[in-house]
């Protein structure tokens, strides 16, 4: 910035010479380089920032020590939707198992938390309430100290160095915007992380995730109710009571958003993902909807699938229970019609149904949301704006784009499990032999990280190229974590994308990185 000031090099030549990658260094805690160390293992530098706190193996127990005031690093073989409360209140996470797109490294850098994952080489005991790394055990309460981003992790508490942010900083990224042809949106389902997106930059949601709404304690037991209910009726009753609930979100998200686009994503993960894991929360769920510990158990044996990755998910369940998608897109239009009262500027939302395969499953659900946002239409003698698309996360959806885009008004490319269905490979269970293939050459770098252009890459030239081949006016983005990956962005501005998007603390890296695209693309 201050060469520009001093006529030395153009506003350009500033943009091309910074590093992306540096800019999330500038966003969080960084380790005190004079501090001595005594480090015990190391994982995956999966979110940036260091953090210390005292060591604790529950999502509940992070929750108890930051209601205490106390700093908390929750350490758990891998983390799920269930965690996230504890995730919140920790300062730092730690996994055992998980690659760099693994559920903890995803939700850790949407909250701007630092994370470290897939540490094999800690051995997590729940019992006794300890983990081992090599011959050093460590036990609930011992403090540690967390590196995400060199995957260090440390005995004792290190000090950290905040970071310092300058009008610079700000001057540089209005640079960047000035280039850049492609947008940058945000992936966030929570008021603190969309106001943290909107300070960041962020042009609107790109991924917005109505499954973590669900696991809220007011409303967990509603939708508990609903998974194991045995009819349709019953179920229905269930959702009732999750309405208001999903409405006042979306209210809350529309608002700080601010007539910006909001891409909603409906429900995506399997049923069994909400259902009580412990026979302490079997009791109490059993205790409080009447039902017997029996009746639990065999709904949740019922459920159990061998690769819920490929199961009974994403679009499925709309198929089969259309209630629920019935129930979100009800909370959605009536939440327009609230902010529409309220005089809020009305964002158009996007809704995205995930893990379309065929032309016909979109077809199906698209005829779904039609019909409720004329119910809503009707019941309050209201016009509403939005559109309907797909994830594209499955090799045949790329491949059958042009017959899927006769239903879809956009495609947003779901990078991680598309890259987890194009090499077969699991990303929480890659972390064990990636490293291994980086080294052999057979990947230049982790696919989960940086799009692998010529095979990933190449289903989404295929998927844009066709789906715009049906209709012109396809709007195409990507929302995998990928969206944050400066090589990656790059690859999007190439491809035609109209945007990508990021966690909240990736904004600033990507804003820079698609000017840099577009800089490069004119030489």
């Amino acid at each position: 910035v201050d060469m520009v000031k001093e006529k030395l090099i153009s506003k350009k030549e500033a943009v091309l010479r910074i590093d992306p990658n540096t800019l999330d260094t500038l966003l969080h805690p960084t380790l005190d380089k004079k501090v001595n160390k005594k480090i015990i293992a190391s994982g995956l530098p999966a979110s940036p920032g260091a953090a210390s706190g005292k060591v604790v193996f529950s999502a509940d127990e992070a929750e108890r020590l930051n209601e205490m005031m106390q700093n908390s690093i929750l350490v758990r073989t891998e983390t799920s939707p269930e965690d996230i409360h504890g995730m919140h209140a920790a300062k730092g996470i730690l996994t055992s198992r998980g690659g760099m797109t693994s559920h903890a490294a995803v939700v850790a850098r949407g909250m701007g938390r630092p994370c470290v994952s897939g540490s094999t080489e800690i051995n997590i005991d729940y019992v006794n309430k300890i983990f081992k790394a090599g011959d050093v055990t460590v036990k609930e309460g011992d403090i540690i100290t967390i590196d995400g981003s060199s995957g260090e992790i440390i005995l004792g508490e290190v000090s950290t160095v905040k970071p310092e942010i300058s009008g610079d900083f700000s001057k540089l990224m209005s640079w960047a915007d000035s280039f850049r042809k492609l947008k940058v949106r945000t992936n966030s389902e929570t008021p603190v992380d969309t106001k943290t997106a909107r300070e960041f930059g962020a042009e609107g949601i790109g991924l917005c995730r109505t499954e973590h709404m669900f696991f809220d304690e007011k409303r967990i037991v509603s939708v508990r109710q609903m998974i194991l209910s045995k009819t349709t009726e019953d179920r229905e009753e269930a959702l009732k009571k999750l309405l208001p609930y999903q409405k006042n979100d979306f209210i809350e998200i529309f608002k700080i958003m601010n007539g910006l686009p909001v891409t909603v994503r409906l429900l995506d993960p399997p049923l069994h993902e909400f259902l009580p894991k412990t026979d302490k929360d079997i009791e109490n769920i059993a205790k409080e909807l009447n039902l017997t510990e029996k009746d639990i158990k065999f709904r949740i044996v019922e459920l159990h699938e061998q690769n819920p990755m490929l199961g009974h998910r994403g679009c499925r369940l709309g198929i089969s229970f259309p209630e629920i998608y019935h129930m979100q897109c009800e909370a959605i239009f009536e939440a327009l019609v609230e902010c529409k009262k309220q005089k809020v500027k009305l964002v158009i939302p996007e809704i995205m149904i995930p893990l379309i395969s065929t032309a016909t499953e979109i077809k199906i659900l698209r005829d779904l949301v039609e019909k409720t946002a004329k119910e809503v239409q009707k019941k309050y003698s209201i016009k509403i704006k939005y559109y309907v698309g797909t994830m594209i996360e499955l090799p045949r959806a790329a491949l059958r784009a042009k017959d899927i885009a006769k239903f879809a008004d956009f495609f947003s490319f779901g990078t991680n499990d598309l890259t987890q269905t194009t090499f077969g490979i699991s990303r929480d269970d890659s972390g064990k032999f990636l490293n291994d293939y980086v080294e052999n050459k057979i990947f230049n770098k982790d696919p989960f990280v940086s799009i692998d252009e010529r095979g990933v890459g190449e289903l989404i030239k295929i998927a844009a190229e066709r789906g715009r081949m049906q209709k012109r006016s396809l709007k195409l983005g990507i929302c995998g974590e990928h969206g944050g990956d400066p090589s990656s962005v790059e690859f999007c501005a190439r491809a035609g994308l109209n945007y990508v998007s990021c966690s909240p603390y990736r904004i600033p890296v990507a804003r820079l990185a698609a000017a840099q695209a577009h800089l490069k693309k004119k030489k």
